[in-house]
């Protein structure tokens, strides 16, 4: 069983696919996003798979596309923004090395527009980024090892972020600072 170096966690418009590719490449491992899993699995977007066979069904489906990334994905994995309402996935993400990208609501928008074809936001979107927000940001704080503002931050910014709080310098190939000064010496 391998599990990810980083599991990215966050709402729509924070960032995880952007950042997880650039902190995969990095890294030198493997991106992998369980969104996408979950449209590859079902042959379909998500916004069909809730409009055809409901939230329920498309949770299984999310909770499934999970615990197989956690069991065998060495690289950077990004989850889905709801993953985390599932109790059993919120167990599994303990211990691992999980960033919450924070995002504020102007910041998202900025990002996605809030008009990509986002199910659980498709009516009233700032309405319900907010609401989602709030059920969502003490589970993300839960299972998190470090919070990441992505606001005014470039996406290499991020990753810059993540590499200190998560002190992973050395694993993305960065010499540390004191060696690199004594060298020069």
């Amino acid at each position: 069983m391998t599990s990810p170096v980083v599991v990215l966690i966050g709402p729509p418009g924070a960032g995880k696919s952007t950042v997880g590719a650039l902190l995969a490449e990095r890294l030198g491992v493997g991106y992998r996003d369980t969104d996408a899993d979950i449209v590859a699995t079902a042959g379909r977007p998500i916004a069909e798979i809730f409009i055809d066979q409901g939230e329920p069904h498309f949770r299984e489906l999310e909770r499934a596309a999970v615990r197989d990334a956690l069991d065998g994905h060495p690289g950077v994995l990004a989850l889905g923004g709801g993953a985390i309402l599932d109790e059993g996935t919120r167990k599994l993400l303990t211990g691992l090395p999980v960033v919450f990208l924070d995002v504020q609501l102007a910041d998202a928008v900025k990002r996605v527009g809030l008009d990509a074809p986002r199910p659980l936001l498709a009516v009233n979107p700032r309405k319900q980024w907010r609401e989602l927000m709030e059920r969502r940001r003490p589970l993300y704080t839960e299972v998190a090892r470090a919070v990441i503002a992505t606001g005014e931050r470039t996406p290499e910014q991020v990753v810059e972020a993540i590499l200190d709080a998560l002190e992973l310098r050395q694993a993305a190939g960065d010499a540390p600072q004191a060696a690199h000064r004594e060298e020069q010496a």
